[in-house]
């Protein structure tokens, strides 16, 4: 048995941070305008985000749940695995590693390099910019997982500051008034209860990412205990980041004017302190997104360690380096991946198979409770319980299936890629699982 275990390091501090980081990059920035084309009142702009915060924290409850049951690496690898099977679970990573996680990193890498080169004039392209930040940070995480910590805290508790002097900034000087009529902007009808279901797409891929966190549960000092805390609080720190962009992007721009602009962070900020307001706002975007990928380079390889630990992927990336004990292989695996499809310029397409391969494994996930409290009802005194399970779960799967619903209705092509390649771990789950095997002894001749 190989000796060389991930050491146990982070805390409940740390696990709020990699929650919000997760949850928090660019999208908050530009995400308020797609919704306001959507739905046309302050009320219902800001309903839906609240509605999008409160499905994340009936996921937020589930998965803290999840992780106090199974606190081992890998985190909803390993939920899928022991609640359902385990070429369920390697279908999972299979398509973190081609679609969810890699293809929104090299996006995200991208939107950096843009703001990056807005704020230096660096003449290079955005590509080699992208490739350097995801390189820089890979090389980070390969030092340890309290360096890939320690920086990701730094770089979110930077995203709030920039979030919380923009709301401060645009209260103050950005003008503007309250909008609080009309609430609707059409009557109760199916055509209504259809806008908020388009808008519930952007929301529900901005709030996002917080079940990354429970990839790295196997690094914890007390993962059942300091996960489920930082889940909670995670959620509703970034709930509360999230109304308040609204809030102001609303009193500044009002909802025509929000539902006007492609950059309503920027807009706010000119309207309160001219073009400079706008370059300190695409600097504090530069500095989220970076956090972004610092994110995702310190969690998700921690599936790509667990599969290659379970006999499902090459040996290699389930090794430990004796130094930093970190997944040094799967880290760079990451890393590469998402940088050789930064410089391909097919991100943006494989952002587009997100969603729905997305929220497919949200429910099926939040399922995995009622399999795991039939098999072990009884409970301990650490052991985190759901609240209001089996309603609120009940809730959270709906809202994933109606999530999935209405993208492939709104996107049939695009969700119909995602589908097939998911359905394309299949084969590659069957080849893995063979030759894992071991070998039957062959009889003396």
């Amino acid at each position: 048995m190989d000796p060389v275990k991930p050491r146990q390091l982070l805390g409940v501090f740390d696990a709020t941070m990699i929650v919000m980081g997760g949850i928090v990059g660019s999208g908050i920035f530009i995400n308020p305008y797609v919704v306001a084309l959507r739905v046309h009142t302050s009320f219902l702009i800001l309903g839906v985000w609240l509605l999008g915060g409160g499905l994340a924290l009936l996921g937020a409850f589930i998965w803290a749940e999840l992780a106090s049951r199974l606190p081992g690496a890998g985190g909803q690898y390993l939920y899928l695995r022991e609640a359902y099977h385990p070429s369920v679970a390697f279908i999972y990573g299979w398509v973190l590693l081609l679609v969810t996680q890699t293809g929104g990193m090299a996006a995200v890498a991208v939107t950096f390099a843009r703001y990056y080169r807005e704020i230096t004039g660096f003449s290079a392209g955005d590509g080699p910019i992208a490739a350097g930040a995801l390189m820089g940070l890979t090389a980070v995480n390969c030092f340890g997982v309290r360096a890939g910590s320690n920086v990701q805290s730094a770089l979110m508790l930077l995203k709030v500051a920039a979030i919380a002097a923009m709301v401060v900034v645009g209260i103050l000087w950005g003008g503007g008034a309250g909008h609080a009529l009309p609430l609707l902007d059409r009557p109760l009808s199916w055509g209504l209860g259809s806008a908020i279901g388009a808008a519930m797409i952007p929301v529900a891929f901005a709030y996002g990412g917080w079940q990354t966190s429970s990839f790295v549960a196997g690094e914890m000092r007390d993962p059942g205990r300091d996960l489920s805390r930082g889940l909670v609080a995670g959620v509703v720190g970034v709930v509360a980041l999230y109304l308040a962009v609204n809030f102001v992007c609303l009193r500044v721009l009002g909802p025509d004017g929000l539902a006007a602009t492609r950059t309503p962070a920027s807009s706010v900020m000119r309207a309160a302190l001219g073009e400079r307001g706008a370059q300190w706002i695409a600097f504090g975007i530069a500095i989220s997104t970076l956090g972004f990928l610092s994110q995702g380079i310190l969690t998700a390889p921690r599936v790509y360690y667990a599969m290659a630990r379970d006999g499902l992927f090459f040996k290699s990336v389930g090794w430990l380096s004796p130094k930093t004990r970190v997944p040094v292989v799967a880290i760079i695996l990451q890393g590469m991946t998402a940088t050789v499809i930064a410089l391909s310029g097919r991100y943006e397409q494989i952002l587009n198979y997100v969603i729905s391969v997305d929220f497919i494994s949200f429910g099926l996930t939040a399922t995995s409770i009622f399999v795991f409290r039939r098999k072990s009802p009884a409970s301990s005194p650490e052991l985190y319980l759901a609240p209001g399970h089996p309603y609120t779960t009940a809730v959270f799967v709906l809202a994933c299936a109606a999530i999935v619903t209405a993208t492939i209705a709104t996107f049939p092509a695009n969700s119909a890629v995602g589908l097939i390649i998911l359905l394309a771990g299949i084969p590659v789950y069957l080849y893995w699982s063979r030759k894992s095997r071991p070998t039957p002894p062959q009889p003396d001749l």
